[in-house]
């Protein structure tokens, strides 16, 4: 008899695990690729300026200094509003907060074409942060309601694909915009700003569309994968929960987690807003250049999700998280030792595969102990004080830049805050493996 109950126990499950399955991959491919490639037009508005800076810093008379300024400063205003849009979102529910942050900030990135100056450029790119603070942090919660945490991993992973491919087919793309220059007086600059910005505000109306606020509510589920997916979400188990929002922020993990953010953000985005300059130089031209700033996040693509499989299949998400900071920092260090083209460039691709990778996996710490109203704007507020980092990068990069005269300062800079990072990290590891509060 305890036979057959087990027997039929095990049934029970397998069917279960089985519609849980189904809801999955009907998740992934309803959201994923939506959100995904909106992610990559956020990151694309967000740093093709570094291409567009290849003739724009001529045409409106921009140091490196103020050019550093102006592609950080909307970072300043993306973090003070992050909290807010993210709490927003949870009130208001996703759909409609996501497509109106799509909306506004690609009229926005669009409108930097019509930059005159340095301060009109260091304006329009203030609205560009208002307008799309709260995307990020906002689908890092909105998947965190839909997928179980043992596919999440994976799932953050491909939505944050979206970041190297922006630059892989971003850097070319942008560089050959440059081309229009000239067509119906506009330079070519213009152009970039304005074909790259406005496909956000379409993509916005089709979040509209197909997306859903919560797993209750797809309509592409079947009743029973719905109840299956909704049944195995609220099994999750979580380590000293945290479900308010003030105690989230308080949590000395949230804090450890901000500033391993900070520290990775300044050097992504340090590289990469940087990178085309850097390149130029070597006396390359603007396609050449364009090319060669995408190559390396060819191979960070592949090497973030290769890494972002391991995790899901074996775990250590704080080990990863150090490895993914310690390669970041060594990648820094030695593209300041290698000076010629090739080997400067593949040391910055391994510091951008650390870089990157890290970000992908700390994402996926928040949720074991943040539920409700304390995920979303914990999230936010680890993703808009960190996200600081963005402005900090390309401005130190910049100064010092303009300081010594060249760009090895400031890649010795970022090793150093990584390196930080990286015993931030390691405290957090100690911290879990103590008090057995989050999986390590």
């Amino acid at each position: 008899m305890l036979e057959l109950v087990g027997d039929q126990c095990r049934a029970e499950d397998k069917v279960r695990s089985g519609l849980v399955g189904n809801a999955v991959a009907k998740n992934t491919r309803r959201l994923v690729p939506l959100l995904g490639i909106a992610y990559f037009f956020n990151n694309l508005d967000r740093t093709s300026v570094g291409i567009a800076a290849l003739q724009m810093n001529d045409d409106i008379g921009l140091s490196a200094e103020q050019f550093g300024w102006g592609a950080g400063i909307l970072f300043f205003s993306y973090c003070l509003l992050e909290i807010p849009s993210n709490m927003m979102m949870y009130r208001s529910g996703a759909r409609r907060w996501l497509a109106r942050i799509m909306m506004t900030w690609g009229l926005a990135a669009a409108a930097t074409a019509f930059a005159a100056g340095p301060y009109s450029f260091y304006a329009i790119r203030f609205l560009l942060g208002v307008f799309e603070s709260g995307f990020f942090p906002g689908v890092i919660w909105y998947i965190s309601i839909w997928f179980p945490a043992r596919s999440r991993t994976g799932v953050l992973a491909w939505f944050m694909a979206a970041t190297p491919l922006s630059s892989l087919i971003g850097n070319p793309l942008s560089a050959s915009l440059l081309g229009m220059d000239g067509v119906w007086r506009l330079a070519g600059w213009q152009w970039m700003f304005l074909i790259e910005g406005l496909p956000a505000c379409l993509l916005g109306f089709l979040c509209l569309v197909l997306l859903a606020d919560t797993p209750d509510k797809a309509a592409w589920l079947t009743p029973r994968e719905r109840e299956a997916l909704l049944d195995e979400l609220a099994g999750e188990k979580h380590d000293r929960v945290r479900k308010d929002l003030w105690a989230a922020i308080k949590d000395v993990r949230v804090v450890m987690l901000t500033g391993i953010t900070f520290a990775f953000t300044i050097s992504s985005y340090g590289i990469g807003i940087w990178l085309p300059l850097i390149l130029k130089s070597h006396n390359l031209n603007n396609m050449q250049v364009g090319w060669l700033s995408a190559m390396p996040y060819f191979f960070v693509t592949i090497g973030m999700l290769l890494w972002a499989r391991l995790v899901d299949r074996k775990g250590q998400k704080i080990s990863n998280l150090i490895a993914a900071l310690m390669l970041g920092a060594t990648g820094l260090v030695l593209s300041v030792m290698l000076t010629s083209l090739v080997p400067a460039l593949t040391c910055m691709t391994l510091a951008l595969i650390g870089t990157i990778s890290a970000r992908t996996i700390l994402y996926t710490i928040p949720q074991s102990f943040l539920t409700g109203p304390a995920a979303a704007g914990g999230i936010a507020f680890i993703n808009s004080i960190g996200a600081f980092g963005a402005f900090v990068g390309p401005y130190m990069v910049g100064f010092l830049k303009d300081r010594t005269g060249s760009f090895e300062a400031g890649m010795i800079g970022m090793a150093i805050i990584l390196v930080v990072a990286t015993c931030i990290a390691g405290n957090l590891k100690l911290l879990a493996i103590h008090n057995d509060h989050i999986p390590v």
